[in-house]
C-alpha cells in the first residue's frame, strides 16, 4: 500500500483519474505525461504546459533535445540535452513541485533555472536531493533506499520548511529554505551546467502545500 507520510487515509484522496493538476488555482506549469509533446524526428522540440500559464519549454537545436518514446523523456548528459522557457516561473512563497524521474548518474539537474545562478533541484548523490535558492543550499536526504525510478515531491510551506516525499513517504530531517526559487529549465542549471542523464516522465510544479495538495500529487504520479 502507498505510504503518504501524511496524516490522510487513501479514501480521502480522489482516486486516480478523478484529480488532476488542473483542478488547482494554484498550478503553475505542467509538464504532463505524453502529452504536449511536439517532436523532430522521434526527439523532443518541445513539451507544452499543460497548465494555462504557457511556461513551454523547448529546444532548438537539435543535437540537445531529448529522446522520447511511450511517454518517457530520455536525456543524455553527454549531449546537454534539456529543455528551457522564456517564461520564468517564479515561487515566492509556498510552493509544491512533484516529478517522475530515473536518474542513471548523479550531480545532475532536474529542473532549474539556466538564466541566473544558484536555482536548481538536483540528484546530489543516490540518497540525496540539493535544493538550491538564491545561492542557499539544503540537503534533503533519503532515510533509506536509494534513488531509481521514483516518483518525487518537494513541498516548502508558509514557515519556509521544505519536505521531501520519495515514493508517497515523508522523509526525515525537513529543511528551512526562503526565498524566490527560479525555474525556466528541465534538465540543467545555469550555466549549461550539471545537465540531467535519464528519464523523467512528468513534472507538476503549484504555488500552494497542503496535506491533500502533496497526496493527490503523489497519488497520481504513482499511477504514472
Amino acid at each position: 500500500m502507498l505510504k503518504l507520510g501524511l496524516s490522510l487515509s487513501l479514501s480521502s484522496i480522489r482516486q486516480q483519474g478523478g484529480w488532476n493538476p488542473d483542478d488547482e488555482t494554484s498550478l503553475v506549469a505542467w509538464y504532463k505525461n505524453a502529452a504536449g509533446i511536439v517532436l523532430n524526428g522521434s526527439d523532443v522540440s518541445r513539451w507544452n504546459d499543460s497548465s494555462s500559464n504557457s511556461h513551454d519549454m523547448l529546444q532548438a537545436t537539435a543535437s540537445e533535445q531529448p529522446a522520447y518514446s511511450n511517454g518517457v523523456l530520455t536525456f543524455d548528459s553527454a549531449a546537454s540535452q534539456n529543455l528551457q522557457t522564456s517564461s520564468q516561473i517564479t515561487l515566492d512563497g509556498k510552493f509544491t513541485i512533484g516529478f517522475r524521474a530515473n536518474p542513471s548518474e548523479t550531480n545532475v539537474v532536474v529542473i532549474g533555472d539556466n538564466t541566473s545562478s544558484n536555482e536548481f533541484i538536483k540528484y546530489s548523490t543516490s540518497t540525496r536531493i540539493v535544493i538550491k535558492i538564491g545561492g542557499t543550499s539544503k540537503n534533503l536526504n533519503l532515510g533509506s533506499g536509494s534513488f531509481g525510478d521514483d516518483y518525487i515531491v518537494i513541498s516548502r510551506d508558509s514557515s519556509n520548511v521544505i519536505t521531501l516525499y520519495h515514493n508517497g513517504a515523508a522523509q526525515e530531517s525537513p529543511q528551512t529554505l526562503s526565498g524566490d526559487c527560479l525555474i525556466d529549465a528541465i534538465g540543467v542549471r545555469a550555466t549549461d551546467v550539471n545537465p540531467f542523464d535519464g528519464t523523467i516522465e512528468e513534472i507538476q510544479i503549484f504555488s500552494d502545500a497542503n496535506a491533500t495538495l502533496i497526496a493527490n500529487v503523489n497519488s497520481r504520479l504513482a499511477g504514472i
